[in-house]
Formats: C-alpha cells, structure tokens, sequence
C-alpha cells in the first residue's frame, strides 16, 4: 500500500477560457472527489466520495453521526492510509459498538450527495431521530445571529474560494460567532467533518449551532439530532422530511438565511 501526506484538497488543471468569442488558456484549482473507505474493526462499512482532507474527523464524525458510536471514548484507535487516488480509514470501537454495527448491516458505496445508498430495506431507515437532550443549550434564531455566521463563513473557505465547488459546515458559539468549519464536496462530508473536529478535540456538541452551506435534507438533520446539537441553520431550502425530523427531536431549523433574514421551521413546535 502507498501512503501519501495528506493531499491538498484541490489540483490545477489547463483549461481553455471562452468569453466573448475570445479564447484564452489558464490554470484552474479543481476539488479533489477521492473514495475514501471506512473500515470498522478490519470490516469495510462505507465507501465515501470525499475530499481527502481532514479524514480522521470525517471517520469519528461519521461514527457518531450515524449512530456508529454513542461518543469519542468508544473509538480506541484510528489510522488513516492514503494511497495514490483513494484513501482507507481504519477505526478500531469497542465490542458493543461494533456488534451494533453489524446488526445494522448498513454498507454505502456513496456518490458525493448520497445519503442513504446502500440500505438494504425501507425499515433499516432511521426516521425517528432521539430528542435532543435537556443539558443541550436551547439557542432561538435571531437576525443578528443568523447575519453574524452568514458573513464570517467565508473566512473558513480557503477551499471553496480556490475551487467554488466545496460545501461547508461551520460551528458556531452562543454568541453567534463562527469557531471553526468543515469543507467537502458532499454536504454530509462537511457535517462529519465538523462533528469530528469538535469530538477530536474534546470541544461539546451541545453549546452552539450548525450553519451549513446547502439545504438542509434529511440525513443532515438525523445526523445533527444524533449527536446533539440543538441548532441547524441552512442558507438554501429544507425539504419537508427534514422539517418533520426536527420537529420530532425538537431542534431549532433555520433555513434560507441570509444577512438580513431567515425562516425559522421549527417555531411553532418549539413554543408550544
């Protein structure tokens, strides 16, 4: 096997520009798409298309995001092999979580916006998310908070300025202020990553909220009610399921934020 540093997360391609019946030659970043392959206790579980950066986090948010894994201290090990074009995750759980794993039987061979492929059956679908937990901070939508993470997101987005084709999930504070944020070519990717950087580093899931660079669909917000967090912010549309689902675990959903507004899904539910 070959192991590589970690790659760029982009490569420069020649490109012909045309503008204007004009020709002109130039260089563009291009988002890296890698397979990335989890692998649980020797036992391939998923296979990602992911941008190859930041990939321990990808895999310890992906474990918990899906239910993997109830928090950090259940993952003993993680070491992550790079090849030329493709990369392999090896995470090691305890017992309990693996035998859970395998009861699943949940395997992805997943494109990059693929949020269920590969369940077996409409019943392995996980619709009925656990509520958010009472020690969670309740965080209400507000202009000025929505406004403050719209615009510092894009400090965080060295790749997506260099390449345009990276989502981004960002974490943000009580006091509305971005801390740090996850770039990917899928969206689910991102949300790992993120969830993975704040577990890595010991930081609460709890306390603030995710602002995320998409719409909010359904696996975002089952993957958000799994590890706690008790807001979703989105800047495009949500789908009803995802409405539904944050309602049910009785999260706070805001969606088509921009700088100067929001709506808020979950409004109702959560006042009554």
């Amino acid at each position: 096997m070959l192991e590589m540093n970690e790659p760029k997360g982009y490569v420069e391609v020649g490109v012909a520009r045309h503008r204007n019946a004009a020709q002109t030659f130039a260089t563009d970043c291009v988002a890296q798409e890698w397979p990335v392959a989890l692998v649980f206790n020797g036992i391939s579980h998923a296979v990602m298309m992911a941008t190859p950066r930041d990939l321990e986090a990808l895999a310890v948010g992906f474990a918990l995001t899906e239910g993997l894994v109830r928090n950090g201290s259940e993952i003993l090990d993680l070491e992550v092999l790079m090849h030329k074009e493709s990369a392999e995750v090896q995470l090691t759980v305890i017992q309990q979580s693996f035998q859970a794993l395998k009861t699943r039987r949940r395997s992805l061979a997943g494109r990059t916006g693929c949020g269920v492929c590969g369940i077996e059956s409409l019943g392995l679908l996980d619709l009925m998310p656990e509520p958010v937990s009472r020690s969670a901070v309740v965080i209400e939508p507000t202009a000025g908070s929505i406004r403050r993470a719209a615009e510092e997101l894009p400090r965080f987005q060295a790749l997506t300025r260099l390449t345009g084709a990276l989502h981004a999930a960002a974490w943000c504070s009580p006091q509305r202020e971005v801390l740090m944020a996850a770039e990917d070519v899928g969206r689910h990717n991102a949300l790992d990553k993120l969830v993975g950087q704040r577990v890595l580093a010991r930081l609460p899931l709890d306390d603030g909220f995710v602002f995320l660079s998409s719409r909010a669909s359904y696996e975002l917000v089952s993957k958000a009610a799994r590890a706690n967090i008790p807001m979703v912010a989105t800047v495009s549309a949500p789908s009803s399921l995802a409405i539904q689902i944050a309602r049910q675990a009785g999260m706070t959903l805001a969606s088509f934020c921009r700088s100067d507004s929001f709506v808020d899904y979950t409004a109702t539910t959560n006042q009554s």
